[in-house]
């Protein structure tokens, strides 16, 4: 019943030769997709295995090994973990970077002396004919040689909706589709140079995603790094020359010195590497990304969950962000001619799904044949999606067979069917030519008057500011002369279609402005439709968004425009990179969400990529977070994590690099005055469990709101180091008091008198980082207590640990020392959360009354 499409000239170039591909084959000249991420697997083992904390973790337990001592390798279990998650995790994205294409697999068809036949898509060699038909993918880069109706669908790699007409010397880009017509494309660039290769590789190029938690753990990693080599000179040093203290008073001669010597080194050095904090923000990023699964987010790299906690400014694409995507009917109106209002302004609104639309209110202003028409248009096959919108709300289609029909083509912007007289008999009213198209390609001034032309304009144009896409209906009694329209055509619907707005991306996006974060729309789209979506959604907008064509490349003064503007329409690809990496280079953490291949580059180079759950699948490999429901209203779910993991991983930063300061002091300060090291690995690998291991791990799992503060790691060694200094002190004192006793003290006694201080006031530092008090962090600071007194008391535990029951002397001045150092910890920290709670309280007052430093 409908005109075919016009075919192919009969005779078409005649393509490459067999000799002529063969050639180009053994050059290297195919369409063969590159694969490869910049990382092998034998690249990352060595970056996660050969660091120098590992070296020293790795050196430190062959000592313990060579001497036999098996009970004192505790300390490298959490190395071994940090390695294997390290490794797994940066792996796993590796194979998913791989997994990238942004091109289809199927086969295409080339004209290989001069008849059509299919092959790979990676075996297209440069200079090959390429035929193009409805519904394919462009598998090169081309220059179209023949185009009959020729469009292209270029969403993915621009972001623009409508179809792009392609004509004789036009160029083409690989990773388009074709939406309607025919062609022949001479392939120009193939394989790694095309364009969906060179966005390929771009976004498969492995980039460790921004985390101010591990930030901030490499910058200790360095300083320990560059401090380490001397320290454990310093330490391995002065504890061979630890034999006149408590080497001498177990009786053991010069020569048998070096198995406790090496033993006290081994403690020392192990004692002062945080490892365990990196071990504690990994667990914490994978419960995060658990229980985030449980509400359909999928977390690809942990860190993503911290890193939207700290986002200052989302990048919000319009189509599949803020809208679902797609085309649905909106409504219908008779034309407003000036001598007569429309009946109208729209019949039927799509504020629930499609299925609401009722055909009858939505068409019974309409005459019968201009509904039997456009039930015409949206029953054929070959109907753009425009066209295929209407079959819902007009699903009659006439069963009289058209005289003529003309396809729709971007180039002219319509199309048309034609019924003759006997059409009347099945619907009064169809015969003559029907048009369906844009408003400013039919409207006809000189048969409408200047008046009718100008109210019927405006009243599309009023349709348009609300963010709809508008299609007059008109009829003629004519037909159209080839391409040209035929005269006297008068409107007689106004049909609107619409992009239907996600109903969470207005709460979702005022939830972020009350968080102070900024937002910013950028699209490929016109920027009439983006400003009225926008508007939609809660942005304040006067007019038009921005059209990303009048924007300047230099990036100070693309800078200076996003600081006065926020929706932009018609943006490309690399501008999209542009301004992300503009926002950034301003000092905001950017967050991107998209869903099209055009937003890939930019959610690459973004702080967070978020990918909505319907997004092309190299969108989703690219990005760090996807909301498989595609629900926006995932997102406040997905800070409160993120504040819960920072929060608390804070909290824990205090702890932690409290140890690594009193451990590295204690190392060196004892190596220098030749005392031994007050404790065994065995015995600080205890006392790191009971204020580190076991209770930090509940802290990080704790419920934490607070609101995201930046410079954590200076705020935490502002407690770390005046608190390790403290410690210090204390075992210094108790060094001395043993000292004074000479001889009397054995060394299994000395040692447990250590670690009751050391513990005492580990577990001060515990206290305070764990406040306010619930009943769970009561009851868990408790339990460490009781664990240190199960250590000291239990016969099975004193035995593993080597130690005694110092005498009562001892046990008295062990447990003073302890109190005024726990004295000097609150102390320390009173005045560290003095000094750090008015900046806190300056960006989250609801976080006053929560006295944590």
């Amino acid at each position: 019943m409908h005109t075919p499409p016009a075919s192919l000239p009969t005779a078409p170039p005649r393509g490459l030769s067999a000799v002529d591909v063969a050639e180009r084959t053994a050059a290297g000249l195919t369409n063969a997709q590159p694969r490869d991420t910049s990382r092998s697997l034998g690249t990352i083992l060595r970056v996660h295995v050969l660091t120098l904390f590992n070296l020293a973790i790795g050196l430190c337990a062959l000592v313990v090994i060579l001497l036999g001592r098996w009970f004192d390798l505790l300390f490298s279990l959490a190395a071994v973990a940090n390695v294997v998650i390290g490794v797994v995790q940066e792996y796993s994205a590796k194979r998913t970077l791989d997994r990238i294409a942004l091109l289809h697999q199927d086969d295409a068809i080339v004209v290989r002396d001069g008849e059509r036949v299919p092959v790979r898509v990676a075996d297209i060699v440069r200079d090959d004919v390429v035929v193009l038909r409805r519904g394919d993918q462009v598998p090169v880069d081309g220059e179209v040689l023949t185009a009959e109706g020729l469009d292209l669908d270029e969403a993915l790699l621009t972001g623009e909706n409508d179809p792009v007409p392609k004509r004789p010397g036009d160029a083409v880009l690989s990773g388009s589709a074709v939406v309607a017509g025919t062609g022949l494309v001479l392939a120009t660039a193939v394989g790694p140079g095309s364009h969906a290769a060179r966005i390929g590789a771009e976004a498969r190029a492995f980039r460790a995603i921004h985390s101010e938690l591990r930030d901030g753990l490499n910058t200790v990693a360095r300083w320990l790094t560059v401090a380490l080599v001397p320290i454990v000179a310093v330490i391995v040093n002065g504890q061979m020359r630890a034999v006149g203290g408590w080497g001498h008073a177990l009786g053991a001669p010069r020569e048998a010195a070096l198995e406790p010597a090496l033993i006290a080194s081994v403690a020392a050095v192990t004692s002062m590497i945080p490892q365990g904090l990196a071990l504690m923000t990994t667990i914490s990023f994978a419960v995060a990304a658990l229980k985030l699964a449980r509400h359909e987010v999928l977390i690809q790299e942990q860190p993503a969950v911290e890193v939207l906690a700290r986002v200052d400014t989302v990048c919000l694409d319009k189509t599949g962000t803020l809208t679902e995507g797609g085309i649905r009917f909106h409504g219908a109106s008779r034309p407003a001619f000036a001598s007569r209002p429309a009946s109208a302004p729209h019949l039927a609104s799509t504020a629930g799904s499609p299925a609401s639309v009722n055909p009858a209110a939505t068409t019974s202003d309409l005459a019968p044949g201009a509904r039997a028409a456009l039930a015409w248009f949206g029953a054929d096959v070959d109907g753009n999606p425009t066209a295929v919108a209407l079959r819902e709300p007009f699903p009659s289609a006439p069963s009289a067979a058209p005289a003529s029909a003309v396809p729709f083509s971007s180039a002219r912007r319509w199309s048309s069917v034609a019924f003759g007289p006997e059409a009347d008999a099945d619907i009064p009213g169809l015969q003559g030519t029907w048009l369906l198209g844009a408003p400013e390609a039919l409207l006809d001034a000189a048969h409408l008057g200047e008046a009718d032309h100008a109210a019927v304009r405006a009243q599309c144009d009023a349709a348009a500011d609300r963010g709809l896409r508008t299609i007059l209906l008109c009829h003629s009694a004519d037909a159209p002369a080839g391409e040209e329209l035929p005269a006297g055509r008068r409107p007689h619907a106004v049909l609107t279609f619409e992009e239907k707005v996600r109903p969470d991306a207005g709460q979702t996006l005022d939830f972020f402005r009350e968080q102070g974060v900024q937002i910013v729309v950028i699209s490929g789209d016109s920027p009439r439709t983006v400003g009225a979506v926008a508007r939609q959604v809660g942005v304040e907008l006067a007019g038009d968004a921005v059209d990303a064509r009048t924007l300047p490349e230099d990036q100070d003064a693309l800078r200076e425009v996003l600081r006065t503007h926020d929706v932009f329409g018609r943006v490309s690809p690399e501008q999209k990179k542009a301004m992300v990496m503009a926002l950034q280079a301003d000092g905001h953490v950017v967050a991107m969400t998209g869903d099209g291949v055009n937003d890939a580059l930019a959610l690459k180079h973004a702080d967070l990529g978020i990918a909505m759950g319907n997004a092309a699948p190299a969108t989703k490999a690219v990005s760090r977070m996807v909301l498989l429901d595609g629900r926006f209203d995932r997102l406040p779910a997905v800070l409160a994590e993120g504040r819960q993991v920072i929060a608390n991983m804070e909290r824990l930063a205090h702890i932690y690099l409290t140890k690594t300061t009193y451990a590295l002091l204690l190392g060196v300060v004892f190596s220098l005055l030749a005392w031994p090291f007050p404790l065994l690995p065995r015995q600080a690998s205890t006392v790191d469990f009971l204020m580190i291991g076991a209770p930090t791990f509940f802290l990080a799992l704790l419920p934490n709101a607070r609101r995201y503060v930046p410079g954590f790691l200076g705020r935490a060694l502002g407690f770390a180091l005046p608190s390790g200094t403290v410690i210090l002190a204390s075992m210094l004192a108790l060094g001395w008091f043993l000292r004074t006793r000479g001889a009397e003290v054995p060394a299994p006694q000395a040692q447990a008198a250590a670690m009751i201080t050391l513990t005492l006031a580990g577990l001060w530092v515990l206290a305070a980082m764990a406040r306010p008090f619930t009943r769970a962090t009561a009851a868990l600071i408790g339990a460490m207590y009781a664990l240190l007194a199960v250590t000291l008391l239990v016969p099975a535990s004193r035995w593993y640990h080597l130690l005694e029951l110092p005498t009562p002397d001892v046990l008295a001045a062990a447990l003073g020392f302890g109190v005024l150092a726990c004295a000097g910890i609150e102390a320390v920290h009173q005045v560290h959360r003095r000094r750090v709670d008015p900046a806190a309280r300056a960006m989250d007052p609801a976080d006053s009354a929560t006295g944590r430093g």
